[in-house]
């Protein structure tokens, strides 16, 4: 057979059958006296299944490798590879899908893509018209998308969320919309906000810190801070600097302390290993 007879036989395109050469998916058949290809039945038999392979989803390298056993003895492994591969990208499309569903089925305005996670934090906290509530959430859904926060933050954020008082925190910095930098409110509202936070939070940020050492996220690009701050009136943003200059000590004091721990750990390994 020519090039362009086991072409139409196998259902491939002559083109196609000319890249298998170059990738040595199918071997260079003899060449008859005028210089055209002559194919075999075993060519054929042998095209038929890379085109059966390619189809299924296997990636050329993958063919390469079930061909390269004559018995066949990988096909059912890479078969089972690729249908586990292919059930994890049905969960995620599945979950996509449900959280579009979320976004059509709320108002305009009132629903933004965000993790499961936080999805499901934000969906713990009560009803509020409050604009500081909305904004410290818009805060958190940039912080989400750039991977700077983890689930295991938003679990221990639960009960906050849930918290009335929580609320009315926010309610008294909606009160200080018109205030000035001075007020005398500040002081007390930062600290109640500080002390809202269960130190169980500032662990799980430094864990998440150093599980994503090197990544950074919004809060460590600069001039993102005096953004954060000038979204909000005077008063209000010396509540939020002070607030977050809180967080950050602790969290930084959190931080340097479980990477002392793993210091120390290590120390002894290296120590026990020494006296073997």
């Amino acid at each position: 057979m020519r090039i362009g007879e086991i072409a139409v036989l196998v259902g491939v395109t002559t083109r196609a059958i000319r890249h298998y050469h170059h990738v040595g998916l199918l071997p260079e058949p003899d060449r008859r006296p005028n210089g055209y290809r002559a194919y075999s039945v075993r060519d054929a038999v042998r095209l038929a299944r890379v085109r059966r392979l390619t189809e299924l989803g296997l990636s050329l390298d993958e063919v390469r490798d079930v061909l390269a056993d004559d018995a066949g003895r990988e096909l059912a492994e890479v078969l089972a590879e690729l249908d586990a591969d292919l059930a994890r990208q049905q969960a995620e499309l599945a979950e996509r899908r449900r959280r579009l569903a979320v976004l059509l089925a709320a108002p305009p305005g009132e629903a933004e893509p965000v993790s499961p996670a936080l999805a499901e934090l934000l969906a713990k906290a009560p009803a509020t018209t409050s604009p500081s509530a909305a904004l410290d959430r818009e805060h958190l859904s940039l912080l989400d998308a750039s991977g700077a926060v983890g689930e295991e933050l938003y679990a221990v954020l639960g009960t906050v969320a849930a918290d009335p008082a929580v609320l009315a925190l926010y309610e008294r910095l909606d009160e200080l919309a018109d205030a000035d930098g001075d007020d005398p409110r500040i002081g007390p509202l930062a600290a109640e906000l500080v002390a809202a936070v269960p130190a169980e939070a500032f662990a799980a940020m430094a864990t998440a810190t150093a599980a994503t050492e090197g990544t950074g996220g919004p809060q460590d690009v600069p001039g993102f801070l005096e953004a954060l701050l000038a979204e909000y009136a005077p008063a209000q943003a010396e509540v939020v600097r002070r607030v977050m200059e809180a967080f950050t000590d602790t969290w930084a004091a959190q931080t340097k302390a479980q990477t002392d721990v793993q210091t120390d750990v290590q120390t002894d390994v290296q120590t026990e290993r020494g006296r073997e």
